[in-house]
């Protein structure tokens, strides 16, 4: 998606300046002057965010904090997107332990898989600070770099602080050097003067910040958002551990869409701030539609349709919908066997190598555990095949049968499904 970026950076959008709307919709924690108000509103920065390839695919949640480069640059800024090519390979401090090491091997692929998602998907420059920090050796980089910040300063900094009673290793502990080098480098080589990041990365901001300040006596400028929580206080997009990605090969637009329709009341239109291009007066319409039938989750549908429409486009937003209602009603057979893999990803799946008699179909796949409990299920309408519902245990299931000649959806009762594939 390539973003035009408008010619005049201090227009006022639904009576607010860019401050003031990154105000409202919440993503402003920290800044590190208060001049910065007065440069976003009235002047053209040219800012970096970036991300270490620890995936080869973005997730949700840096979609919450990279959807900001979108939103300045809409005001005219001009956004860099850095991928940590070189940081990566050491890891920024976890707040409890080590990182674990990642190849040089996998942080190329990832480096690779990241480029490419980040310029389709935002559409701005993309740089690796691999390509300016393999050039410094050990003694320049401590002479050139390390000779500026203060060993009290960097234990001051939270990240680091809270490792210093488990130990932290040296690797870890320069990391907020390298992150400040990559500000520098980039100042000097790019004209940036601002950094923008998640709240986490604040510590490695104003060391960046530091040493302009002591090494090129400049002031560069820094802002950090809040972290998008759910309900749970959890990181936004984590579920059950494992993260929503951009990449619709690894997370489909469907998954996606039942997690964002499935966003809590309480979230929904802070979502919709920070995730979505919706003005004030557009969401707070929205929020007034919504609290009046909160069941038929009118605020989610939205986002919902905003957030992958944006992402993957509305041919993928409106393939999630159909697949989510076709579930919901049973209608399965209007489903291509594409789409069924996507909204059936999770269920229990199982191999058909014979066209067999339901009864055996149903026990030989643990959907019933005796052919006793198999009649009882059949004789009972319990048993549906692709919606259709089976009242016969010895009807062949066939190959013509099958969606696409290839797929079985079988359902047990009004909830559990299982799939079956010929092979």
């Amino acid at each position: 998606m390539v973003v035009h970026v408008v010619d005049i950076v201090n227009v006022r959008r639904n009576n607010m300046t860019l401050f003031e709307d990154l105000k409202w919709r919440g993503l402003i924690k920290d800044i590190s002057s208060p001049e910065l108000e007065n440069k976003l509103n009235n002047e053209k920065l040219t800012f970096y965010i970036g991300t270490d390839p620890t995936a080869d695919s973005m997730h949700i949640g840096h979609f919450s904090s990279f959807l900001i480069a979108t939103r300045l640059a809409k005001y005219g800024h001009k956004p860099i997107l850095l991928i940590g090519g070189a940081t990566g390979l050491i890891g920024d401090p976890k707040p409890s332990k080590e990182r674990q090491m990642i190849t040089k091997e996998a942080v190329e692929k990832n480096v690779l898989g990241l480029t490419k998602q980040a310029k389709e998907i935002f559409g701005f420059e993309v740089v690796n600070n691999y390509d300016w920090i393999k050039n410094i050796n050990t003694i320049d980089f401590l002479r050139d770099y390390g000779k500026y910040i203060n060993v009290n300063y960097m234990l001051d900094k939270d990240i680091i602080s809270r490792r210093l009673e488990s130990g932290i290793t040296f690797c870890e502990f320069a990391y907020t050097i390298l992150q400040g080098l990559d500000f520098v480098h980039l100042y000097e080589s790019k004209g940036v003067t601002l950094e923008v990041a998640g709240s986490d990365q604040w510590g490695n901001i104003t060391t960046g910040i530091e040493l302009a300040r002591k090494k090129l006596d400049t002031e560069l400028y820094g802002m950090t958002m809040p972290l998008v929580l759910d309900a749970n206080g959890v990181k936004f997009g984590k579920t059950e551990g494992n993260a929503l990605w951009l990449d619709k090969n690894k997370t489909s637009s469907y998954e996606l869409y039942q997690y964002l329709i499935n966003s809590s009341d309480l979230c929904v239109i802070d979502y919709l701030k920070k995730l979505t291009f919706l003005n004030k007066e557009e969401i707070e319409n929205i929020e007034i539609e919504h609290n009046k039938q909160p069941e038929l989750r009118y605020a989610q549908k939205i986002l919902a349709r905003e957030v992958i429409t944006f992402l993957h486009g509305e041919e993928e937003f409106n393939k999630a919908v159909k697949i989510s209602e076709s579930l919901f009603s049973g209608n399965i057979k209007n489903l291509s066997v594409e789409e069924i893999k996507d909204g059936f990803k999770d269920v229990p799946n199982f191999e058909i190598n014979d066209e067999l008699p339901l009864i055996d179909l149903l026990v030989n796949n643990s959907i019933a555990s005796s052919k006793r409990e198999a009649r009882e299920f059949i004789n009972a309408g319990s048993i549906t095949i692709n919606g259709d519902k089976y009242l016969e245990e010895n009807i062949v299931i066939s190959k013509d049968k099958a969606i696409g000649n290839e797929i079985v959806i079988i359902r047990k009762g009004k909830k559990k499904y299982f799939v079956g594939k010929f092979i």
